[in-house]
């Protein structure tokens, strides 16, 4: 039997925008809300927020009127936290001290019964840590919603080191009933999806402050190959650099400077400069009237060739054959390692090497590199690093191949793992060892990272889509291009390849 029905009373402090949409969710599911916040008249405007947004539904035929008054009449405002006692949950969604989340479940503990549940819905706090302080910390769950909390599938539901394991699966069993997508998760920095996002961002910043593409490039790359809604910059241009960069340098220290987690210098100096994005109008992109938006480098229309030929197997890149012959271009296909020939080009995915130094290894001064693809048969755009020594014609022989599948090119400069087989790498490596370190399984993962931060494909699904050899493969050649400790593979991801899981 559920520790929750829908005749549970379900207590919500804080009524700004997450608090708010927290208590629309327990309403629009059916159960009395307690919604409290200790700003004067915060709680009221909350309320009538939840109301108006609501309205818009109405006016789509979405909801109807009726719906929405009987939705809001489950939320009743309260004045005084006394007030909370008959709530059988109550979700906190206030500032992020954890003094003041000490305070506050204290007192919930003096108010309500022994059998209320108290859940944080902190981002970035030690649920363990809050717990330390209280009474019953078996009590306390971590219940990490997304904004904006009615629209986003993902709660996190994170056990302390004190939680009864009843209640974390009571907490996920009734953020289901909720229409959610919750994942278990130990309480540890970053929980999973500020942890393992984190290269998503830290890859396209390095790739710009080497001058690998320029930040419009880099983001078009990623949205049109990658079939993510937003790139790195785009998206921390949103969520404003004051906040991305705390939540890094967070997490860089919470894991004792561990350089995967490196904060970017690049997004310090905006930050130093007040230009945190949007909210500022200024960030790596300007948001003043007028602005335009620059465009992404993109190569001039060159000729289409006539033949090509496929040695041996492209895996993941196969799609791009069909594509060639629906152009119209003669496909020829002999044995070999899995490369591209086009008149002088030979094209190969990236490796996680130089493209030169690549080249150099295999006696082609005119190996040019192509990046990863989500789905490269419905790719808009593809990036190529052509080998330093590359003649320009073996370049535009191989930019009109791909042009002629339809395809906008961007030529970027010779860097290791180009754009997305780097991040996708990163994304799916810290993946692999989160769950390595017990904090999730692999399906919370890509199920977090989908449902939290609308990745088109989980990266642990993505990776073994990839073939897991090869991923393991590029952050190799990753580490050997750089030298550094941030490209280490996770000990999960040696023991599956060497277990023979390759997809």
């Amino acid at each position: 039997m559920s520790m929750f029905t829908t005749d549970s009373v379900i207590g919500v402090i804080g009524a700004g925008t997450m608090g708010a949409g927290i208590a629309q969710v327990a309403a629009k599911a059916g159960h009395p809300v307690l919604l409290f916040d200790a700003a004067e008249g915060a709680a009221e405007r909350g309320r009538k927020n939840i109301g108006k947004g609501l309205q818009k539904l109405v006016s789509r035929g979405k909801m109807t009127a009726e719906d929405v008054d009987a939705l809001v009449g489950r939320i009743q405002v309260i004045t005084s936290l006394d007030e909370m006692a008959p709530a059988a949950l109550v979700v906190e969604a206030i500032v992020e001290r954890l003094d003041v989340k000490q305070s506050v479940f204290g007192q919930l503990e003096e108010i309500c019964s022994e059998q209320t549940v108290l859940a944080t819905n902190t981002s970035s706090i030690s649920v363990t840590a809050i717990g330390s302080t209280l009474k019953r910390p078996q009590n306390l769950v971590g219940m990490h919603f997304f904004n904006p909390a009615p629209i986003m599938k993902l709660v996190e539901v994170i056990s302390g080191l004190d939680t009864k394991p009843e209640i974390a699966d009571a907490i996920f069993q009734l953020s289901a009933s909720w229409g959610k997508k919750p994942v278990h998760a130990k309480s540890t920095p970053g929980f999973i999806v500020n942890r393992v996002a984190r290269p998503f961002y830290a890859e396209g910043f390095r790739i710009f402050q080497e001058g690998g593409a320029d930040n419009v490039t880099i983001d078009a790359v990623i949205r049109e190959a990658g079939g993510f809604r937003m790139g790195p910059f785009e998206l921390t241009d949103l969520i404003g650099h004051d906040v991305n960069y705390a939540v890094t340098s967070s997490v860089f220290a919470a894991y004792y400077n561990d350089q995967r987690f490196l904060p970017s210098l690049i997004q310090l100096e905006l930050v130093n400069a007040g230009h945190f994005g949007r909210k500022t109008g200024k960030g790596f992109y300007d948001y003043s009237e007028g602005a335009e938006k620059p465009a992404p480098q993109t190569a001039p229309e060159a000729a289409k060739p006539n033949s090509v030929t496929i040695e041996g197997d492209l895996g993941v890149a196969e799609p791009l054959v069909a594509q060639f012959e629906a152009a119209g271009i003669t496909v020829n296909r002999t044995e070999g390692d899995g490369r591209i020939q086009v008149g002088d080009a030979t094209l190969m995915l990236t490796n996680g090497q130089f493209t030169t130094v690549r080249a150099a290894e295999i006696s082609n001064r005119n190996l040019i590199h192509f990046d990863l693809a989500l789905d490269y048969a419905e790719a808009g755009r593809i990036a190529l690093a052509p080998a330093d020594k590359a003649d320009a014609k073996a370049v535009e022989q191989a930019t009109g191949l791909f042009q002629a599948a339809g395809k906008a090119v961007s030529i970027i400069d010779d860097i290791p793992g180009m754009i997305i087989m780097r991040t996708v790498a990163m994304l799916a490596n810290e993946g692999f060892d989160a769950v390595n370190q017990q904090v999730c399984n692999e399906e919370a993962v890509d199920i977090a990272m989908q449902g939290g931060v609308n990745y088109p494909r989980g990266p642990i699904a993505w990776a073994n889509g990839v073939g897991l050899a090869r991923i393991l493969n590029v952050l190799r050649n990753l580490g050997a291009s750089y030298g550094e400790d941030r490209y280490r593979p996770s000990p999960l991801l040696l023991r599956k390849v060497a277990g023979g899981r390759q997809a």
